[in-house]
């Protein structure tokens, strides 16, 4: 009989192989899920900025001024976030997430029954109760659509998913903005088409949540703790015990913060820098989303369709270079006694740098965020990844809040809103500078990413063969120094290597061998102490169930062809086994067209094979490649046979 589990891995491998991301959209497993959240996102920007303007410009409310409305009513949406995200958490890892789905839609068309009525009615009070239970309503649904994703999509199609599911969410908030203002600006009837479309909104969400496939509970013994600040407390503990997780969840949160600081700030940025009217503001917030949708869509092209955390750094720093300009772009500017329309701002030469500046900093922004959420996704325990999600969304929640107290502080205090941008800016480099170097995967992936596309054309075949999860030795010729930086670039998880003591003493690279926590070996006549050492901690790494990169050749090659392989590889298996550890697979693998560059040993200097002596010997963007053979069962590996393999992938 044919179990959920296995159908949804049937429905997912069917489907593995895609042109690219918008091919997902066609599909059962990802297309109807994603117009669900993407008629969420929009429904509630659709109901809260209609309220937003019926209460600022038309309704006059003593005990709501126009001037508090928007703070009261982002506050009131954010609140569940902040009280039931440990819960929703919870229930996302217990029950399956279809029927939470569904659920979810139910609640949003009885919300907006109630909301419709309240516009009708033009009742206040019923509407701000609405727009606490759409914040109760998305919080239900945050942590299912962010664990529903890699239950569907295998770990090459999950930066493109996580992509699509970003650019929609912000194309969904700019066009829910939009259409809820024209609605509501109607003469006579616009509270009743507002009321109308929302509805039609959560009714065509509910007919396509039906679609939603099957998709599992991944904790059905789960027992619900109903306290949500006893929850919220154990959510934070437990994304705390995975360093990277936790340390990515935070870098998420800093991205909410620095986004909520410059959304919040448009209206009167447009207005006291900019000398522009509403239609200004609202081209700012339209530039903005559209810079985060594009950035999001390219992580896929940028990662080449795996989780590559290494844009994280590329994206921070673009988020830095052009806060900061987007600062000395708005000063100076010409005064202007009246604001400017839409077409006089255009028509300025010196607008368009600020435009460039704010779509290039939002781009590197959905640059920035999507791999770290497809990070947490894939390292994340599957029995609790709801869980840590919600931990994730309670985190965004509070540095949003800070964004806010720490942007009215400074405003406070005197400093324009252009000085505040650029201090944001500033800030940016800092934190992401802390998480890089608490997290040195981020910098060395950084590293790799670079080395691979702008210092070589490198190409990878096979790179399937490279198990996602579980133990495994990864075996490779040694041609050159940057051969385990090439590696990290193939490899969609971390690679620990073995690797020669005296390569941590070459400049730049030992700096970052030590960061990666490269395993230092000495050969044992020289050093039976570190000799040691270095299996027990290989055998820990393969006890882990991690990667383990060695280049049993024990030397870079200094005339180009494969050396004989030692037999440390048969020392690391038996001291694994010998560990309890089982099942570990072999990978072999061959790095091609690298000797004859920088940094192989083709010089002779005092007539020793010598590298890094002519920097562009070969040029840039030599074409080198990688191909990983398929995996060899421990039992069978011996290191001719190893050789031989290793061999005829060099030949490929």
């Amino acid at each position: 009989m044919s179990t959920p589990q296995a159908a949804m891995s049937a429905d997912t491998g069917a489907h593995a192989a895609h042109s690219n991301q918008f091919a997902l959209l066609t599909q059962r497993r990802f297309g109807p899920f994603f117009w669900v959240q993407f008629l969420g996102a929009g429904n509630d920007n659709v109901f809260k900025f209609a309220f937003t303007v019926l209460v600022t410009y038309q309704l006059q409310v003593q005990w709501l001024p126009a001037s508090m409305a928007g703070l009261v009513i982002g506050a009131l949406f954010i609140l569940p976030f902040l009280l039931f995200s440990a819960t929703s958490g919870q229930l996302a890892d217990k029950y399956p997430k279809e029927v939470l789905i569904r659920f979810v839609k139910n609640l949003e068309i009885a919300i907006m029954l109630l909301a419709g009525w309240g516009f009708m009615q033009q009742n206040v009070p019923v509407l701000l109760g609405c727009v606490f239970l759409m914040g109760l309503h998305s919080t239900l649904f945050g942590p299912v659509k962010f664990a529903y994703l890699p239950q569907h999509l295998n770990e090459r199609e999950l930066t493109g998913g996580n992509g699509m599911v970003e650019m929609g969410t912000f194309v969904a908030i700019l066009l829910g903005n939009v259409a809820g203002g024209l609605l509501i600006a109607l003469p006579l009837v616009g509270p009743s088409y507002v009321a109308a479309a929302c509805l039609l909104l959560a009714l065509l969400g509910r007919v396509l949540a039906q679609a939603v496939p099957v998709s599992p509970a991944t904790d059905p013994a789960l027992r619900i703790n109903w306290n949500p600040f006893t929850e919220t407390w154990r959510n934070l503990k437990l994304a705390h015990g995975n360093v990277v997780v936790f340390r990515s969840l935070l870098g998420i949160s800093w991205m909410w913060f620095f986004g909520a600081v410059f959304l919040a700030n448009f209206p009167a940025f447009a207005r006291d820098t900019l000398h522009g009217n509403e239609q200004v503001a609202s081209l700012l917030l339209v530039v903005f989303s559209v810079g985060i949708g594009v950035g999001a869509l390219l992580c896929e092209i940028l990662s080449r369709r795996h989780v590559e955390i290494g844009l994280v750094p590329m994206g921070a720093i673009g988020m830095t270079v052009f806060s900061v300009d987007l600062y000395f772009a708005s000063r100076g500017l010409p005064p202007h006694t009246v604001s400017l329309t839409l077409g006089q701002f255009l028509g300025e030469a010196a607008h368009w740098r600020v435009l460039a500046d704010l779509a290039l900093l939002s781009l590197f922004a959905g640059i920035y965020s999507v791999p770290m959420y497809a990070l947490i996704q894939m390292r994340s325990q599957p029995t609790h990844r709801a869980r840590i999600i919600a931990a994730n969304n309670i985190l965004n929640a509070l540095f949003m809040i800070a964004s806010s107290l720490l942007a009215g502080a400074l405003l406070s205090a005197g400093f324009s809103i252009s000085e505040l941008f650029l201090i944001i800016g500033l800030a940016n480099a800092v934190v992401a500078f802390y998480i890089f170097m608490l997290v040195p995967e981020y910098l060395l992936r950084f590293v790799a990413w670079i080395a691979s596309r702008f210092v070589y054309r490198f190409k990878v075949t096979g790179d399937l063969n490279i198990p996602t999860e579980g133990a495994a030795v990864l075996v490779c010729n040694h041609v050159s120094f940057v051969d385990a930086v090439l590696l990290m670039a193939a490899s969609p998880r971390p690679i620990r290597f073995v690797m020669d003591h005296r390569i941590f003493k070459v400049p730049v690279l030992g700096w970052l061998f030590k960061l990666a926590k490269a395993i230092p070996v000495a050969p044992q006549k020289e050093d039976p102490a570190a000799y040691e050492a270095a299996f027990r901690e290989s055998a820990q790494v393969l006890r882990e169930g991690d990667l383990l990169g060695i280049f049993p050749e024990g030397a870079i090659t200094k005339d180009g062809t494969l050396q004989p392989f030692k037999g440390g590889i048969m020392k690391i298996l038996e001291t694994a086994q010998a560990d309890g550890v089982q099942d570990v697979k072999v990978i072999p693998m061959a790095l091609t067209n690298l000797w004859g560059s920088y940094f192989s040993r083709i010089e002779l200097s005092g007539g020793q094979p010598t590298a890094m002596v002519k920097p562009f010997r070969r040029g840039l963007f030599n074409r080198v490649g990688l191909n990983v053979g398929d995996a060899v069962p421990a039992e069978r590996v011996t290191p001719e046979g190893l050789r031989e393999r290793v061999a005829g992938l060099m030949r490929v």
